[in-house]
């Protein structure tokens, strides 16, 4: 693709190549463009394009791996792994550097976000003049909210005005910036925008992936059940630019917890084409993507490299890539078996695939203990842990050309190609693993245990350098063949961003804080739903082997009858691990502190099996990521003005 920089709110705007759309298409195409012109937007060709490019920028968000880091680690869920860089290392804020301006990589959202805003701004300026439908128009509406909605969340109040006015189409560089309020950003773009996307979208997509009335309802609940918590402050969390927290429309915090809840309620009675899966392990199986649980996701594909938007044989990590799925795949191919019970040759049993299971290793990030053993207690019975993490490494040497029919591994016991060369236990056992002072047979540290034949490591000796990998953001593609495919590429799989569950978990969230409930959905009836769905395993993914049961009774009887917030984000995090909602949730209900203040997991070298407890510093100015460095460069303003634009803190 081409690409025109032009500088907008001294953001740089990056055009994704200028879109057009087929009409005999149900699918978005893509035309390159060697120059794109402001007037473009002034002709239907160019507000076609402009609609077209917001879902484009998606891909420079979502799969963006150190986006996706910003998101999760330093919360209970995730923390750095064995080789994190400092991009990484800071965001655990448990003493390994400082978030700064410069390497906090919220840059990613707010270039990304401010580029698409002023693309929105430029189509809704347009679009009724060049003879667009609403229906259209109602998708910028929707994206300009989508992007700002991320913006409040992650940096408070930010700009309304790009340097043309607020809210209108900017075209000239502009060296100043003025940030509104959280209440003005709420009152004045995302609550209007998102009630037009919803009165003019369509129940059915317009194009596959494409924006929905549902969708913009569930963002909307969403951005209610966030503006009331704000309004709530619990725990008198600053926020930035200083303001009181008062809404402009005179409304208190139950009041928008009780649109959340009711929006919510209305999005689970008109689903449109929208639905649960059946199992959770449906939602999240690759060779069922775009199924009809997932609202909104940032698409990619196997096809074409042009469609993907990057190479479908390499990557060395970067947007618009989605890369995401690697920092939590830890270097399995370390793994080694013999070809001998006594004497034979070393080799590595478990050879990088871009499978599902498996996926090119980084290793920058790595699951905490608590997760593994609190989050995901119930491992029998609720399929999600199942159907979240790889807890089964499975030889596949004979796609590496090994010509073996046994290889000999634990205990000096064969195994076959499929069969477990490592298994993460789901519960610890009662009889000691033995495990070796450092890599030993299995080259990666893990234990023996009596009589079987694969390695083992228990869910309490997890460390930053080997743990369960994360299943669900796997790559696959079905031309990989007997192979062992394009492993070192970017995963041509969709990032799921939005699911249909979530209504369940916003209405029950905002009952929780106040909200009257309607008969048949109460908090509890609400999160049943989910766990109910969460005790029918139609596949078990440890042993690699379809499975029909149903524990939906045991695991809804078991719902204690007064839910309260920490028992809603248990639930989030089982439904969602991974995905990048957690840092968001914490900081929303203002738990990061009491929820992640402190975690377990053993050390970064091969043979750590000893669970240390690392305590995190969590101040309340980190509740809001530093303005990007790129951005206060590009400011002309005096030092007094950069000083107050700056979130405090930073």
């Amino acid at each position: 693709m081409n690409y025109k920089k032009t500088k907008l709110v001294t953001i740089s705007t990056v055009m994704l190549g200028l879109f057009t759309l087929s009409c005999s298409s149900d699918i978005l195409e893509e035309t390159p463009r060697a120059t794109y012109e402001p007037g473009f937007f002034r002709t239907e060709t160019g507000v076609i394009g402009g609609i077209t490019s917001m879902y484009g920028h998606l891909r420079n968000i979502y799969g963006q791996a150190y986006f996706y880091n910003t998101t999760e680690t330093g919360t209970d869920e995730v923390t750095y792994g064995q080789s994190a860089d400092q991009n990484f290392l800071v965001m655990d804020v448990s003493g390994q550097g400082n978030i700064t301006p410069q390497d906090s990589r919220a840059d990613v959202l707010w270039t990304a976000a401010y580029s698409n805003i002023n693309t929105a701004n430029g189509v809704i300026e347009n679009a009724a003049e060049v003879g667009i439908s609403p229906m259209l128009t109602a998708e910028a509406n929707f994206f300009r909210a989508f992007d700002y909605f991320l913006l409040v969340q992650t940096f408070g109040g930010v700009p309304l005005d790009l340097g043309a006015g607020e809210l209108m189409f900017n075209t000239n560089p502009t060296r100043t910036s003025v940030r509104n309020t959280v209440p003005e950003v709420y009152t004045r773009v995302i609550f209007p925008d998102l009630l037009t996307a919803i009165e003019n979208l369509p129940t059915q997509p317009r194009v596959t992936g494409g924006a929905t009335q549902t969708l913009a309802r569930l963002y909307l609940a969403k951005a209610y059940l966030t503006y009331a918590w704000w309004l709530d402050n619990p725990n008198n969390i600053p926020t930035y630019p200083e303001t009181n927290r008062i809404d402009p429309d005179g409304n208190d915090a139950r009041f928008y917890f009780q649109q959340a809840y009711d929006l919510s309620i209305e999005g689970i009675e008109n689903p449109g084409p929208f639905a649960l899966q059946e199992s959770f392990f449906a939602i999240n199986n690759a060779a069922n993507d775009r199924n009809s649980e997932i609202l909104f996701y940032a698409d990619h594909t196997e096809t074409s490299e042009f469609y993907n938007g990057g190479s479908l044989t390499y990557s060395s990590g970067g947007a618009p890539d989605n890369f995401a799925g690697w920092m939590m795949t830890w270097n399995y191919t370390n793994l080694r078996s013999s070809t001998a019970p006594v004497g034979g040759d070393i080799i590595g049993s478990v050879q990088r695939e871009d499978s599902q299971f498996l996926g090119r290793p980084w290793t920058r990030m790595a699951p905490t203990i608590g997760a593994i053993t609190e989050t995901f207690a119930n491992k029998d019975q609720d399929s999600r842990y199942d159907g979240t993490f790889t807890t089964a490494y499975r030889g596949n040497w004979p796609k590496a050309q090994v010509d073996q029919t046994v290889l000999y591994n634990a205990n000096n016991l064969p195994v076959a190609p499929g069969d477990a060369i490592l298994t993460f236990l789901d519960e610890q056992p009662g009889e000691n693993i033995v495990y070796p002072d450092d890599q030993g047979n299995s080259n990666v540290g893990a234990g023996v245990l009596p009589g079987r034949a694969d390695y083992v490591i228990g869910p309490e000796d997890i460390s930053r350098i080997v743990y369960p990998g994360l299943w669900k953001l796997g790559p696959y593609r079905t031309n990989t063949g007997d192979d062992l495919g394009q492993p070192n590429a970017a995963s041509t799989r969709p990032f799921n961003i939005a699911k249909f569950s979530e209504f369940y978990l916003i209405a029950a969230e905002a009952v929780v804080k106040g909200a009257s409930p309607e008969g048949g959905y109460t908090a509890r009836e609400l999160v049943n739903v989910l766990r109910a769905r969460a005790g029918v395993w139609t596949f078990d993914n440890k042993e690699n082997e379809e499975r029909n049961d149903d524990f939906s009774e045991q695991l809804t009887s078991e719902t204690p009858s007064a839910i309260d917030i920490n028992y809603i984000l248990a639930e989030r995090s089982r439904e969602y691990y991974g995905e990048g909602y957690r840092w968001y949730d914490l900081i929303r209900t203002q738990k990061w502190e009491e929820i992640a203040g402190s975690y377990e997991i053993a050390g970064s070298q091969f043979g750590d099996h000893e669970a240390q407890t690392i305590t995190r510093s969590i101040e309340p100015y980190l509740y809001l990521r530093p303005i990007p460095q790129i951005q206060m460069d590009r400011l002309d303003m005096s030092p007094a003005e950069l000083t107050n634009y700056q979130n405090p803190g930073y």
